[in-house]
């Protein structure tokens, strides 16, 4: 997924920022609270979007709903949404999130599969590739894709791996009309 420039600049911001005062943690997991409320809150989202909603309207709102969040935090959002960049208030906090896992050395890792796979499945998988790194720690997202008839796409930060069915019936069809 493309991230704006903008999210990376605030989210960077705020890295800095949390760096100097030794918030990092704390606002690391508030980041995760706002990510995943935003997720879940199709209303939250159409109000942040809804044009004729003044700033003023839209920070009493947030300060409400976000009132259990550090200070720091809610300066961000108070921040973002003076702004008028709260449509990036998501985007923004998972940035943040991503930026912190990077310090820590954690592997964002996607896994898509046509149908559901058992654990022990999922692990020969990440084994059989030199992408996963074993000694590191990682965040493992499995999405299931019927789409992709079989096999399995394995994207591992910018690399991937597609031992799909679909690919490799694209392949052959491709060089059947080279042919």
């Amino acid at each position: 997924m493309l991230t704006s420039k903008v999210a990376k600049r605030y989210a960077q911001g705020l890295l800095d920022f949390t760096n100097e005062s030794g918030q990092t943690a704390t606002v690391f997991s508030e980041m995760k609270d706002v990510v995943k409320l935003m997720s879940e809150s199709a209303d939250l989202n159409k109000f942040f979007l809804t044009p004729y909603i003044d700033a003023k309207k839209k920070t009493e709102v947030a300060k409400e709903i976000f009132k259990g969040l550090s200070l720091s935090s809610q300066n961000l959002i108070t921040l973002v949404i003076k702004q008028g960049r709260e449509s990036q208030l998501k985007n923004i906090a998972q940035e943040f999130i991503n930026k912190v896992e990077d310090i820590n050395g954690v592997q964002r890792i996607t896994l898509t599969t046509a149908t559901e796979l058992s654990k022990e499945n999922i692990d020969q998988i990440l084994k059989s590739t030199n992408l996963v790194k074993n000694t590191s720690n990682f965040d493992l997202k499995v999405n299931v894709d019927p789409k992709i008839l079989g096999g399995y796409i394995l994207r591992v930060g910018d690399q991937q791996v597609d031992a799909s069915v679909k690919s490799k019936l694209n392949q052959v069809k491709k060089d059947f009309q080279l042919n």
